[in-house]
């Protein structure tokens, strides 16, 4: 019971501190300028002979660079609205208006973790069928592989969540935020450096974006979602912008499994013997 009550003392936390609210109306701002571009370009494909083959492709890759923005805003939003969650809470005393409670302290830690990841479930289901629904009714396509691209980009965010709570029990809430963001930075040019070492054939830039991806894998899991989801055409021409020549594996999905369990099982022990 003690996980549940933390769970939904979070999300209304959340409400309170208009974070959630925050995060709403920047997706939906967002999702307002994507469905603007697509009908003018709507408009444009109508005014010219273009081949159906290329402007449904175009539209695909419409659909994939929404879905990357929705997971760049994912990132952004997981990491600022949690990172305060532990730390600022440990380094204001308000912590302990909760840990002397007859709660054992992992509870209070899980029950924290799970209200971040329904708050970040519901955000990216949102955010993922409304880019969907936008570009069905502009262009009649969605995303290829739906589910499995949704379910990729929900387990990067609970990576760096998870992350993000290991980091905040052992640092300050600057630190901890500066330390999650910048093990992505790390992961998102890694990924890069991969894709152009796939495209120039060098072995050695392609390792040095794996390291990356065992370091931190959150943007491998995009990468791997972006395969799925973007068109088969694109992905047996790789002449996606978002690359196809060096897709990360489902081994790299498993490892980031195991990944995130033992960041939450650090944090969960590092804050059960803190001293509060």
């Amino acid at each position: 019971m003690g996980v549940w009550i933390m769970a939904g003392v979070t999300f209304r936390e959340a409400a309170r501190k208009k974070m959630l609210w925050m995060a709403l109306g920047a997706g939906g701002a967002f999702l307002i300028l994507f469905g603007t571009g697509l009908h003018f370009q709507a408009k444009d494909f109508a005014a010219r002979a273009m081949s159906p083959v290329l402007r449904r492709e175009i539209s695909f890759t419409m659909v994939t660079m929404g879905l990357y923005a929705v997971d760049l805003l994912t990132v952004l939003m997981t990491i600022l609205t949690s990172v305060d969650t532990l730390s600022g809470e440990i380094a204001s005393g308000t912590i302990q208006a909760i840990a002397t409670k007859p709660v054992p302290r992992w509870q209070v830690l899980v029950g924290k973790w799970f209200g971040f990841v329904g708050m970040l479930t519901a955000y990216i289901a949102i955010m993922v069928v409304g880019v969907n629904s936008v570009t069905y009714a502009m262009a009649g396509v969605t995303a290829h592989h739906l589910i499995p691209g949704f379910l990729l980009i929900w387990m990067e965010s609970i990576v760096l969540l998870s992350v993000t709570f290991a980091f905040g029990t052992y640092f300050s809430t600057l630190t901890s935020g500066v330390l999650a963001l910048g093990l992505h930075g790390l992961a998102f040019l890694g990924g890069w450096i991969e894709q152009a070492g796939a495209i120039s054939q060098t072995p050695s830039a392609v390792k040095v974006g794996i390291i990356a991806s065992l370091l931190m894998p959150s943007e491998a899991l995009w990468r791997r979602a972006a395969f799925e989801m973007q068109s088969p055409l694109a992905n047996a021409m790789r002449m996606s912008p978002f690359g196809t020549l060096s897709v990360p594996s489902m081994s790299m999905v498993v490892y980031a499994g195991l990944y995130l369990a033992i960041a939450l099982a650090l944090a969960i022990r590092r804050f059960s013997q803190q001293d509060l």
